[in-house]
């Protein structure tokens, strides 16, 4: 790459002029901002204030995921992208339970499956931890490339990242979502640039769609996205403060042009149409995981996080109401979209982030002066940049405490036990442990249930499952119907107390993690 399409790409579109512009001229809605940096070095670029302010946020998500946030599920992902590896056949039937083996089961997200499984089969715990710090800092820079260019001003897109991530990271797991987070982003940087009147990026849209559409099922929401950009320009509109403008002849073309072959993309997966299927039936059919699996949750209020969302959406409101400021219409309409929905489900966070961002750093936008490359203390960002890069490197976690933590959140003493004694089955497992059980166990050993709950929702055993947890009357009758030989649950969930008091069942292994019953 050469040097001055370097200055044209990343660097000219962060930092804009170095002007001090009037307020109409700071905040620009529909327009590019300027280029300035025809003349800047590749070390000044490097070391420059946008690439310090850079690093700076991914030393946060740094700070925030060093701690190695294991999700249940990423166990039977690993062990689904290593079977597709192994095999190269993809599954259409479970093979893991034995309370629904043989119905109807897809690999949705098998492409995140196998990045998974291939970081662990090279680089194992700690590969995995290097994995999601390296994909939580490329959403991180993603974000903050698309606020700045969207404000057209370094300081207020890095502010308004900085505070969006208190949001984000609480979400950030090793799970392929956090890939199909990343592909959000950069469909809205492409047509945030696209608007800008930069329209060759546009075609990238259908590749990212195609892996979009095989890693994970909120493909449905970056289809919808460029769908209301092109509905945005189609006819002229001024409602308030929200106003559009028409695309032109060739712009409307390349885009009707790139909604189609990102539609037709969706059917390009080992499973044909069957991942497009996908999103609506997670919608339509799944009502005991929405009401009962924390993440399908509505908003509560409860927590810090969800205090954050809350000022943060009453503050755009505010400043609306005093400002007047002017909008564009497909980013109010997306911003209220993941606003109703983060109120009804606390997972779509994910995508709440980046439609309020460009919003949120526009108002900042105003408040502070734009990058003024005259002041650039080139030294004192080298400083900052590899202060932070050796902090990383010094703190970055060893093997063992990946291990450790691993083995405070799941069962692995357990699982040794397991192999080495003989424990009658079938045996009941706590929700959260089957995934670790599908990927430390012998396909002979199937489990109760894991984390794919529309697999189980459709076989009814979800309900069962639920049923047991709440230890509603004659939930113990659940454990007769599957014929339920032994246990394996949290050290000090509700049904272990059960349990323990019950004079058919004997406890043979406990630790600060798991305990295992046996029916006498």
């Amino acid at each position: 790459m050469s040097e001055s399409s370097i200055v044209t790409g990343l660097e000219a579109n962060i930092l804009g002029a170095s002007a001090n512009p009037s307020d109409e001229e700071r905040i620009p809605v529909f327009t590019a901002p300027p280029r300035v940096f025809a003349s800047a070095s590749i070390s000044q670029l490097a070391f420059s204030f946008a690439a310090m302010l850079g690093t700076c946020l991914v030393g946060r998500v740094f700070l925030s995921l060093r701690t190695f946030k294991v999700d249940p599920d990423v166990w039977w992902h690993i062990k689904v992208g290593e079977g597709i590896l192994a095999t190269h056949h993809w599954p259409t039937a479970d093979p893991y339970s034995f309370t629904v083996a043989g119905q109807h089961w897809l690999a949705y997200e098998w492409l995140g499956d196998v990045l998974l499984a291939a970081v662990s089969h090279i680089g194992g715990l700690r590969g995995l931890g290097a994995l999601l710090i390296v994909l939580g800092s490329l959403v991180a820079l993603a974000l903050y490339y698309f606020t700045s260019i969207r404000c057209g001003n370094p300081k207020a897109g890095f502010l308004a990242t900085a505070i969006l991530l208190n949001l984000a990271t609480g979400s950030f797991n090793l799970r392929p979502q956090m890939l199909g987070y990343l592909f959000l982003i950069l469909t809205l940087i492409v047509l945030e640039r696209f608007r800008q009147g930069r329209r060759r990026a546009i075609w990238l849209l259908p590749l990212l769609m195609l892996f979009w559409v095989n890693a994970h099922g909120s493909w449905i929401i970056g289809l919808a996205t460029i769908g209301v950009y092109l509905a945005s320009g189609l006819l002229q509109l001024r409602m308030g403060s929200m106003e559009t403008v028409l695309w032109t002849s060739p712009e409307r073309r390349s885009l009707v042009m790139v909604f189609i072959l990102c539609s037709a993309t969706t059917l390009i997966t080992p499973y044909g149409a069957g991942l497009a299927r996908y999103p609506f039936e997670v919608a339509s059919s799944l009502p005991s995981n929405l009401t009962n699996v924390q993440e399908w949750q509505p908003m509560g209020f409860r927590f810090p996080g969800d205090k954050l969302f809350l000022a943060l959406v009453l503050g755009f409101f505010l400043v609306q109401l005093l400002a007047r400021r002017k909008w564009r219409l497909e980013e109010v309409g997306l911003f209220i979209f993941a606003t109703a929905m983060v109120c009804l489900h606390i997972r779509f966070l994910l995508i709440f982030v980046p439609f309020f961002a460009p919003l949120f750093a526009d108002i900042l936008a105003r408040w502070l002066p734009r990058y003024d490359r005259a002041k650039e203390i080139y030294a004192l960002n080298a400083a900052v940049i590899l202060a932070v890069v050796a902090a990383m490197v010094w703190y970055f976690p060893s093997r063992s405490d990946y291990a450790q933590v691993v083995g405070e959140t799941y069962p692995v003493a357990a699982v040794q036990y397991l192999e080495t004694h003989s424990v009658p089955t079938p045996m009941f497992n706590t929700y959260g442990f089957g995934g670790y059980l599908v990927y430390s166990r012998a396909p002979e050993h199937r489990v109760f249930i894991d984390g794919r709950g529309e697999l189980y929702e459709r076989g009814g055993v979800f309900a069962d499952y639920v049923e047991i947890l709440n230890l509603k009357p004659g939930s113990l009758a659940v454990l007769k119907k599957y014929g339920i030989q032994s246990c394996l649950l949290w050290h000090d969930e509700p049904l272990a107390t059960v349990l323990a008091a019950l004079p058919d069942w004997q406890k043979t292994y406990s630790d600060d993690t798991s305990v295992i019953f046996v029916h006498r």
